[in-house]
């Protein structure tokens, strides 16, 4: 492990988010280092989504701070933070239905990666490739299927040329051997050096993935470890999973 990957990519210190009277976060504490894959667990309500979204930018927090590569990056809008390398895919995914599978993952490449069009065409094409997708470059978005939608959204991703890709249950309404599909593409991510936050109710399909697990519940990180044992702790099994892991 070189140097630069001891180092954390991202940190949040004391973050909370609330909603009126409602706290989603609260008082949360996080880093990760650039070669982690880190997984999400927890109840519905826990907060998973919202700090997702409070990395990525699309919330404000109501307090806290959160430095990405050694920069604080707490007030700067989501364009930007996109464009530093915080990328998130969403559980539903909404391509521009019009469009090819190939523009649609050009329009992301151009804007939210601010690549110039040759370039922009190169991370198109490539990401397709990663993702299984380009013999459907052609196919218009609105046809896909569901798979091949959350490979799409996932191309998307990859072609702003992420440092830190935020995924939001992107096994989510895939049968067990469709979520075992992406785990093949999600693991050449990891490969290729970018830090991953893996949100997922399947949690086997997660544990092929993360080295790290956190469990989540009522707006806190209540365990953070190592998968095994994190998905032992009485607490998580009390939040989580209803009974015992045996």
């Amino acid at each position: 492990m070189n140097e630069a990957s001891n180092q954390p990519i991202v940190t949040v210190s004391g973050l909370e988010k609330r909603f009126r009277a409602l706290v989603v976060l609260d008082q949360i504490d996080f880093s990760m280092r650039a070669d982690e894959a880190v997984g999400i667990v927890g109840p519905n309500g826990a907060g998973k989504t919202t700090f997702l979204s409070v990395l990525v930018g699309a919330h404000a927090p109501t307090s806290g701070t959160i430095t990405f590569a050694g920069e604080d990056v707490t007030h700067l809008p989501a364009a930007e933070r996109s464009r530093r390398g915080i990328i998130r895919t969403h559980q539903i995914p909404r391509p521009f239905g019009g469009m090819t599978v190939f523009e649609n993952v050009f329009v992301a490449a151009a804007n939210g990666g601010s690549f110039a069009r040759e370039e922009a065409y190169d991370r198109a094409s490539e990401s397709l490739r990663l993702c299984g997708m380009f013999h459907l470059a052609n196919r218009r978005a609105e046809t896909l299927g569901l798979l091949d939608r959350k490979r799409l959204e996932l191309a998307r991703a990859l072609g702003t040329n992420p440092k830190l890709l935020l995924l939001d249950e992107i096994g989510g309404g895939l049968t067990d051997g469709e979520a075992n599909e992406l785990v093949g593409t999600i693991r050449e991510l990891r490969h290729r050096g970018i830090a991953i936050v893996w949100i997922e109710h399947i949690v086997h399909i997660l544990l092929q993935i993360a080295d790290r697990l956190i469990c989540m519940d009522a707006g806190r990180i209540i365990a953070d470890g190592d998968p095994e044992t994190v998905m032992k702790t009485p607490a998580v099994v009390e939040a989580y999973l209803g009974g015992s892991v045996e």
